[in-house]
């Protein structure tokens, strides 16, 4: 009997052990989101992945599979605003090494989603700068997750501005770009009444352009989100989120806190030690 009672005591224990394991947690039995377990030698982040971008999810979930992450370092880390990793070259890199060239990794098309911001905790795909990628596709293998700050309404309504002029400016240069064999005959001929023209012509396609996108006024979810649990607001519109945290932001902040040198990166290694799908 005092066997028996010893068994019992021993399975009751294991049962109130699994009881706080991210398998019964509530995200689990919520929602059709893939969810995915990301161990790493600070401790362990749960990331839901969202149906609305499926290219960036399911390419996440293929390298998920493949252990394409596992050992990789979070090589670059910025307080109060994002944790970056997944550089496979990373797996054995030297202290030395500059990590996050996405030169020569396959590329996934944008899925930018203005219902899908840079929140606290939003899992992003990093990419190359506009200037050489004006597509905004996204790196094949990096992602991000933001800490980010908070923001006051003014400060949100300061950056909607400054967001719209950055934006207006870029699209007019690509724009630019396409007309550089007539902009050149223009300036050689000292046509400056072609080019005052064209120019008008090009501001007002850029100004149409950016209407068509959505524009860079901020939703009322996002001033929700940016002036009480924050985010990266500046980045929206400009990248793809494609996920978010749902478990283990503290290991992210963990993270986030983590001394850097160059490029941003920790001066002691903070690997993924495994990713594994935990739900499909």
């Amino acid at each position: 009997m005092k066997q028996l009672f010893i068994l019992l005591t021993a399975i009751a224990g294991i049962l109130t052990a699994c009881s706080g394991n991210f398998k019964n947690k509530k995200y689990m039995k919520e929602g059709n989101e893939p969810l995915v377990r990301i161990e790493t030698t600070s401790g362990d982040i749960i990331v839901k992945l969202y149906n609305e971008t499926p290219k960036h999810r399911d390419n996440f979930i293929k390298l998920v599979k493949e252990g394409a992450y596992d050992k990789t370092l979070f090589h670059r880390v910025i307080k109060d605003f994002m944790i970056q990793a997944g550089d496979p070259k990373s797996k054995n890199a030297t202290a030395n090494t500059l990590l996050g060239d996405a030169s020569n990794e396959h590329k996934i098309p944008a899925e930018i989603n203005k219902n899908l911001f840079h929140k606290r905790g939003a899992l992003a795909a990093a990419r190359q700068n506009d200037n050489i990628n004006p597509q905004r596709a996204s790196s094949g293998y990096q992602f991000y997750i933001v800490t980010g700050k908070t923001f006051s309404e003014p400060q949100l309504i300061s950056l909607e501005n400054e967001m719209e002029s950055t934006r207006l400016t870029a699209v007019f240069d690509t724009l630019a770009r396409k007309h550089m064999k007539e902009i050149y005959q223009m300036r050689k001929a000292n046509d400056q009444k072609g080019l005052l023209a064209l120019q008008d012509t090009l501001e007002a396609q850029a100004r149409k352009q950016l209407k068509e996108e959505g524009g860079t006024k901020f939703s009322e979810a996002q001033k929700q989100a940016y002036t009480t649990i924050g985010g990266a607001p500046h980045l929206d519109g400009s990248y793809t989120v494609f996920g978010e945290v749902v478990d283990g932001m503290d290991t992210v902040d963990k993270i986030n806190t983590a001394k850097t040198g160059r490029a941003d990166r920790p001066e002691e290694d903070i690997r993924i030690v495994k990713a594994t799908v935990i739900k499909e």
